[in-house]
């Protein structure tokens, strides 16, 4: 048989023929397939055939993944000649020798890859035809543009069908009704169309398809126990999706050639639409409730989070150009640009979801793009419990501190759930009082009706203009609140926050990069000398008089948030002049692997404790 390698970085092509029953790759010289690369293992894998089938076993510490799914070591998987191998920067397909394989070289692409080179085809002359730029800004548009788009684009995949093969027709007809079957899923939990195609039926055929459509996606998502709520759709959506290639073999065998047909030009149609009227490859991403967060690094490579776990899509942009396309479509509409003199914008979706971009001469590695997705439906504190982020004890304890106007502080690694958390915790301000949130980009969802939302600014081409989050600390302070909430601190403003604790707005909350509470209260000393000389014994002081709370939490291994420390902030210690915290509750780890980490009450009891109780604002079976 025959090992073909690409690299990505160079380009380069090589075909290296092996014996039929296997082969051993690694960086090397004595391995069948000897890769040069420092990301590649001496030994890193071997192909073997048992049973009749192939395998490839993982034999190094560096990744071997195989068709998007990593291998663990000394673990092996199933390999189907074709099926992409990737190790390090390489890409790696067993292939059958050339007197029985049918095709050329361009087989060694995978079909996703193969798509994408004709939509791009198609992309180019639709622009060509039309003379369009890459994409259009939203709103620049109307109907009629619209229509003519997809009625130029209609015969431009008339003219290329013919150049999708069988094994490109099975990708595109997997991710559509992929597509579909999340679109019902969100459809019957929440009750709107989450994701849509902007289908517009021709004739009765058309409609005749879709009904039968309709009825293929409806039988599989009854045949799971589905909780279809709003809070649980993330859920239902990872129980299909573990299951989803089972379910797509059986769905194809009812798939008729001509409905076959008509799915592949409906998916063309649609992908190369996202291009030029929406945002391209991401698209798909963004509507998907079972991902958190989106990475972009260059037009070749889009990588997700899922449940704290990046993997890499397989996706890729048709060109550079498109990438920083749709970076402009995403800032332009919210006033804030991007080019080589301003090469970093932080920015947000029309959903609310966060955006940052970073372009050359900041970014070596092309244009960057991370959109951190905003929840269309907003955790609560019974989701953080199901999950085990919080405990029921541990949520009723912070409740009662919010209601008794504790000023808390959430501190956490990045991608922690420090935002989630300040969120759900906001929820429990009662709706009497006046509140005032104040971030970099808005992403708070409070449910009250009396807020002020307040988000930052940045310089505009001549370097004036900008307003920060220590601007609007300040502004605030004229606004009346009740509550102030500072998205994160992170600078000087910790200073006016401090402040505005310390002058009667207590009951207020904010985050903080920190990965435990005491490294917690050294960053809150560095931010104040950021914006005064101050003693460090004035400074400690000042978060003593003004914080209560700190709620440490963190990402585990296995993806999940937890809380790992509440603790109250007591005081100075005279001696040290450190200051004092008193873990109240603490994540106590698992002395075994089936044991999961458990938040639990340390038997300390803060003094203020007898005051929330006391107003019912919880019972003492908190602590027991």
């Amino acid at each position: 048989m025959e090992i073909w390698v690409y690299n990505q970085y160079t380009d380069q092509r090589e075909i290296v023929k092996v014996s039929d029953d296997g082969a051993t790759i690694g960086r090397d010289e004595t391995n069948d397939v000897a890769l040069r690369s420092p990301f590649v293992s001496r030994r890193h894998a071997r192909i073997f055939r048992e049973s009749g089938s192939f395998f490839v076993e993982s034999l190094g510490l560096n990744e071997t993944i195989v068709t998007n799914e990593v291998v663990p070591l000394k673990e092996k998987r199933k390999l189907d000649y074709g099926d992409e191998i990737r190790i390090g920067e390489f890409s790696v397909y067993m292939m059958e020798p050339s007197a029985r394989r049918v095709g050329t070289a361009e087989r060694m692409v995978s079909p996703r890859k193969r798509v994408i080179d004709l939509e791009q085809k198609m992309h180019a002359e639709l622009l060509e035809r039309l003379n369009l730029r890459v994409t259009g800004q939203k709103g620049a548009m109307d109907s009629k543009h619209v229509a003519l788009i997809k009625r130029s684009l209609s015969e431009i995949i008339s003219k290329y069908l013919g150049e999708v093969d069988e094994e490109m027709s099975d990708h595109l007809t997997g991710e559509f009704l992929w597509r579909g079957v999340v679109t019902e899923l969100g459809r019957r939990a929440t009750g709107k169309l989450t994701y849509s195609y902007a289908f517009e039926g021709t004739d009765l055929l058309d409609n005749q398809m879709e009904e039968v459509i309709s009825r293929l996606i409806g039988d599989t998502v009854g045949y799971y126990p589905l909780r279809l709520r709003s809070h649980t759709l993330p859920d239902d959506v990872a129980m299909l999706e573990e299951d989803w290639e089972k379910q797509l073999e059986r769905l194809k065998k009812q798939i008729e050639p001509q409905l076959r047909n008509y799915i592949v030009r409906r998916m063309l149609s649609k992908e190369i639409e996202d291009v030029v009227l929406g945002y391209g490859p991401l698209q798909d991403l963004l509507e998907m409730p079972n991902i958190n967060e989106i990475m972009v690094v260059g037009r070749e490579k889009i990588y997700i989070e899922k449940e704290g776990v990046i993997e890499n899509t397989g996706r890729s942009f048709f060109s550079d150009e498109i990438v920083q396309s749709i970076v402009e479509r995403i800032i332009t509409p919210i006033g804030r640009r991007i080019d080589r003199s301003s090469p970093l914008v932080d920015a947000r979706l029309p959903d609310g979801s966060r955006v940052n971009a970073i372009i050359n001469p900041l970014s070596l590695s092309g244009t960057v793009l991370t959109i951190r997705k905003f929840a269309r439906v907003p955790f609560t504190i019974d989701d953080l419990i199901e999950r085990e982020t919080i405990s029921e004890p541990v949520a009723n304890f912070l409740r009662a501190c919010v209601l008794g106007r504790k000023n808390l502080i959430i501190s956490g690694g990045t991608a922690s759930g420090k935002t989630t958390t300040l969120n759900v915790l906001s929820n429990f301000i009662p709706p009497g009082e006046r509140i005032i949130t104040i971030e970099d980009s808005a992403e708070l969802q409070l449910p009250q009706e009396h807020q002020v939302r307040l988000e930052t600014r940045p310089a505009n081409i001549e370097g004036k203009g900008a307003y920060t989050i220590r601007d609007l600390l300040k502004n605030a302070l004229r606004m009346r609140p009740d509550r102030i909430i500072v998205g994160e601190c992170r600078g000087p403003e910790a200073l006016d926050m401090l402040q505005a604790m310390n002058t009667g707005h207590d009951g207020s909350l904010t985050t903080i990069h920190a990965n435990n509470p005491d490294d917690t209260m050294l960053r809150l000393e560095t931010m104040v000398l950021m914006a005064v000389e101050m003693p460090i014994r004035a400074i400690r002081e000042q978060i003593v008089a003004a914080l209560d709370v700190i709620v440490q939490i963190s990402r585990f291994p296995d993806g999940k948030r937890r809380v790992t420390h509440v603790s109250q902030i007591v005081g100075i210690d005279p001696e040290t002049e450190r200051i004092v915290l008193e873990d109240v509750f603490v994540t106590r780890m698992p002395r075994t692997a089936e044991q999961v980490p458990r938040l639990r009450h340390t038997g300390y009891i803060p003094p203020f404790a007898e005051m929330l109780i006391d107003k019912n604002f919880m019972g003492i079976e908190v602590f027991t």
